[in-house]
């Protein structure tokens, strides 16, 4: 009989590239497309008792806010996405 060959075989590095890339790029057009409706210098006015924040400072969280959101979406798919061990 032929063994079954195990999809986590696969080294540590390639699993966090292939979940981390593309978050990144999703990451990117989230950015772009959520700073087209949202000024942050406007957003940096509305929360009281915050310091002023710069506009590159609120792209910068802001893109690193929505990566961790797509990088957790795409581990979960990974994790979700494996076939069950018998």
């Amino acid at each position: 009989m032929s063994e079954s060959v195990n999809v986590d075989e696969r080294p540590l590095v390639q699993r966090a590239i292939a979940v981390l890339w593309p978050s990144f790029l999703v990451a990117g057009v989230a950015t772009v497309l959520l700073f087209t409706w949202v000024d942050p210098a406007e957003l940096s006015q509305c929360l009281d008792g915050m310091p002023a924040v710069t506009r590159m400072e609120a792209y910068s969280v802001g893109f690193f806010i929505l990566w961790l959101f797509a990088a957790t979406a795409s581990a979960l798919t990974c994790y979700f996405g494996r076939p069950p061990s018998r």
